[in-house]
């Protein structure tokens, strides 16, 4: 009885072990590589991975370069005595910009579509889930090229407008905010549609029709109950929505324009173009820390309702 309650006890700890041995060879361990890159002093040379500390006369001198962070927040001052950000900050804005709106308009369009699947009789689920994950079955890079052929001036959408005669003159969507929020949005719907999807098919909707006889309406009933019940969806999409899209790369190199430069492109730059591995890591480092602080905010908070929650 000992031998088989030690092996239960051992599979627990392997079962808990691998998804934190997971994090650690995937997560933990390329952020220390980065860390590692953004302070090395490469010089001249083009050895990311330089030493990071040298030995003089005996004793050690620490070879760290701390001016890759600073450079991405320096702030120049123009000769009438305002500032400018760096085209750093700049990048890191308009990413945040893009992936909160995209977020929004993600879940905007994504929270019927799910509320729809969930209500819907279950012999249609399955097909209608099969169009949503049908997209992943193409190239994502196909897919956001196709979009230039849909917005382009002589593209499907303008060449429709104009033989039904509603515009005069193409409608430029083609490198600017259009043809990226719609680019975006199209293609991280799927990622918040599913984890709506999962938490509202477990919802029971006895609870609705209860709210209906006791006299609340439609609207209300929803904001109160199924909005509420939804929140680990809400919170599971967004999170897959907004973590990628601050990070985007293919979408602005092939339908942002010069405005539209997000911190994706800049970081490919600095690494490949300009052959700065220790900035581009210090912009990598900066960008995840500018992830994980929101979520690390949210789960404290969610902490603390959960422990006030307990009798």
């Amino acid at each position: 009885m000992n031998a088989v309650t030690h092996f239960f006890k051992q599979g627990r700890n392997w079962t808990i072990g691998i998804p934190f041995a997971w994090l650690l060879i995937f997560f933990a361990l390329p952020f220390l590589i980065l860390l590692r890159i953004s302070v090395t002093d490469m010089g001249s040379g083009t050895d990311p991975f330089a030493p990071l500390y040298e030995t003089v006369n005996g004793s050690i001198h620490f070879l760290l370069r701390h001016d890759n962070y600073a450079s991405i927040f320096n702030v120049n001052s123009l000769n009438e005595g305002s500032a400018q950000a760096t085209i750093y900050v700049q990048a890191y804005w308009t990413s945040l910009r893009y992936a909160l709106l995209t977020t929004l308009f993600c879940l905007v369009l994504g929270y019927p579509f799910a509320y729809f699947l969930a209500r819907t009789d279950e012999r249609w689920r399955s097909p209608l889930l099969m169009m949503v994950m049908l997209p992943f079955w193409t190239s994502l890079l196909l897919r956001v090229y196709a979009w230039k052929g849909i917005l382009a001036d002589g593209g499907i959408i303008n060449r429709a407008l104009l033989a039904t005669g509603l515009i005069d003159a193409p409608i430029q969507m083609l490198y600017n905010d259009i043809s990226m929020l719609v680019a975006m949005t199209y293609i991280y719907l799927p990622f918040m549609v599913l984890p709506l999807y999962a938490t509202l098919v477990k919802m029971d909707f006895r609870l609705l029709e209860a709210a209906y006889d006791l006299g609340t309406r439609p609207l209300k009933a929803f904001w109160l109950i199924t909005v509420p019940l939804s929140k680990a969806g809400i919170v599971a999409g967004c999170a897959l929505v907004f973590i990628p899209a601050l990070g985007e790369f293919v979408i602005p190199s092939l339908l942002g324009g010069a405005e539209n430069i997000m911190i994706g492109r800049v970081g490919w730059d600095e690494m490949f173009s300009a052959n700065n591995w220790p900035r581009a890591a210090a912009l990598a480092v900066v960008m995840i820390l500018m992830i994980l602080l929101p979520l690390a905010i949210y789960y404290q908070v969610n902490s603390k309702e959960d422990a006030g929650a307990k009798p």
